[in-house]
């Protein structure tokens, strides 16, 4: 790519017949690329129109729809930084969101409206967007602009959106994605996972988050492909979308739920090419059974929201189960010494860094935090912690954050959680570590069961003494419903370690 280029300019230079399909929805409906430029472009004009200059944010809290990914679209378009927003959000977590990202423009459902209004102050104009995309202040104002537009022009090191961080450390972070940021790693994974014109992805992720706005639309609208648009997911419209598609992109909660559907075999995805899982690590136990049923081997990748996407199993080649792969093409990756930054030999656990052009610019209005987020050489600290194999595969052990030590020791939870996994008549399991008043810190257990088994804690403790140093051991194991989680399926183990703080007290 072009050092001034923009993704917006990328994307119509790979745009083909442009009465070729961008969109197909529930219900038969569709939308053309030539009716995604003239309506990007009407949003375009809308946000000019409402005072948002290059370089300003607009800021979109709204649910998902074919108006809600055109927004983006219209910001990129004119120039504006996209900053997305859960719909989940409360209006106490909003207005802290606003507050620090001070967006030019706000985009809520109609029923907030005068709530942010409020939030926003008097600097901030405020449109509105129904749930279903269809009705709204920013349609109505839509409908009555040119379906053309003169795109902004913007060069690489521009910033084209601001994605905050889950903040399970703290207040949530703005990491500012530029122009390049989006583009190399569209164009990458385009080429990586073999994406063309002739793919129509199954899209059932949200659209707030890096993985179904960027990884899942900056790739598709690279090779210039189609995208079966589901408001989320659910069980019978993946069924019925899947023998339209070609591809689809999904976390791991995804594919669980549609292994326990009998409906899930090999004619029901004879006509895919591909499987893409990402966003919370993958168990080697569902890679499994879905290869089994499908004949299909999900592809596991690992990135964050400062990177896009940083390693990947390969397309032709073992997809090893457990593992994300290797470092994308223009990604260079380490693993090192937490503390100095030293690169660790091979199979060592250790501290995931990289350097490449997906790496973001910084976060917003947070000088310090930027800097501590990175070496002197300029390597990215992710604060993933992983080992490489002897193939070259990268393995991710967990968050630093999540590492218990045990008595002096450094337990890393993903290794014990492998082995609890493996046990007969386990889903899934979380480790953490929790105040013990001779340990310093104990290992805990927290295990989901499939449905009739049973497991007795102190047999599970002795079969795991048969693989893991005695240190690494759980000292006590609960069973539960289910795990708590994120909106992308990450297991939130800040809610495990209060929830169970106070056991050996």
């Amino acid at each position: 790519m072009s050092r001034d280029e923009s993704l917006f300019a990328a994307v119509c230079g790979v745009i083909p017949d442009e009465n070729r399909a961008f969109l197909r929805m529930p219900g038969g409906r569709s939308l053309s690329y030539s009716a995604m430029l003239a309506r990007s472009a009407q949003f375009a004009r809308v946000l000019v129109a409402n005072g948002v200059r290059p370089g300003d944010t607009v800021a979109a809290q709204v649910e998902k729809s074919a108006s809600a990914l055109l927004l983006y679209l219209g910001c990129l378009r004119s120039g504006a930084v996209y900053l997305p927003l859960n719909p989940a959000y409360t209006l106490a977590e909003l207005g802290y969101f606003l507050a620090d990202a001070e967006p030019r423009l706000v985009v809520v459902s109609p029923a907030k409206e005068s709530a942010v209004r409020v939030l926003a102050g008097d600097e901030a104009c405020v449109l509105t967007l129904d749930d279903d995309g269809s009705n709204g202040s920013l349609i109505a104002e839509a409908d009555r602009q040119l379906p053309g537009f003169s795109d902004v022009p913007r060069v690489a090191t521009d910033i084209a959106a601001i994605l905050y961080t889950s903040g399970t450390t703290g207040r949530s972070k703005g990491a500012m994605l530029t122009q390049e940021n989006l583009l190399s790693n569209a164009c990458v994974l385009r080429d990586l996972w073999r994406f063309t014109r002739d793919d129509a992805l199954l899209h059932a992720l949200p659209i707030f988050h890096t993985h179904g706005l960027f990884t899942a639309t900056n790739t598709l609208l690279m090779a210039g492909g189609s995208m079966i648009l589901l408001p989320r997911f659910e069980i019978e419209a993946v069924f019925a979308a899947l023998p339209h598609a070609t591809t689809m992109m999904g976390v791991p909660t995804f594919y669980t739920r549609l292994l326990a559907d009998a409906r899930l075999n090999h004619a029901s995805t004879a006509q895919m090419r591909l499987f893409i899982s990402g966003s919370a690590p993958l168990l080697a136990e569902t890679h499994r059974q879905w290869f089994a049923r499908t004949g299909h081997a999900i592809l596991e990748r690992y990135g964050m929201t400062e990177t896009g996407m940083i390693a990947s199993n390969p397309y032709e080649g073992e997809r090893v189960a457990g593992t994300v792969g290797f470092p994308l093409p223009n990604v260079e990756l380490r693993v090192a010494e937490p503390e100095t930054g030293a690169e660790l030999s091979q199979g060592k656990t250790g501290m995931i860094e990289l350097r490449g052009p997906n790496v973001f610019a910084g976060y917003w209005h947070k000088p310090q935090q930027t800097a501590e987020a990175f070496r002197t050489d300029g390597f990215l600290i992710t604060g993933d912690l992983g080992r490489i194999d002897e193939r070259g595969y990268l393995h991710i052990a967990g968050r630093a954050k999540d590492v218990i030590i045990s008595g002096g020791f450094n337990v890393y939870p993903k290794e014990i959680e492998t082995e609890i996994d493996a046990l007969p008549g386990v889903r899934e399991s979380a480790v953490v570590g929790v105040a013990h008043p001779d340990l310093g810190e104990a290992v805990v257990a927290v295990v989901v069961l499939e449905p009739g088994a049973r497991l007795d804690g102190a047999v599970a403790i002795q079969q795991l003494g048969e693989r893991l140093a005695r240190y690494k051991l759980p000292r006590r194991v609960f069973v539960v419903d289910e795990l708590p989680r994120n909106a992308m399926g990450k297991v939130q183990k800040a809610i495990l370690r209060q929830s169970h703080s106070e056991i050996f007290a």
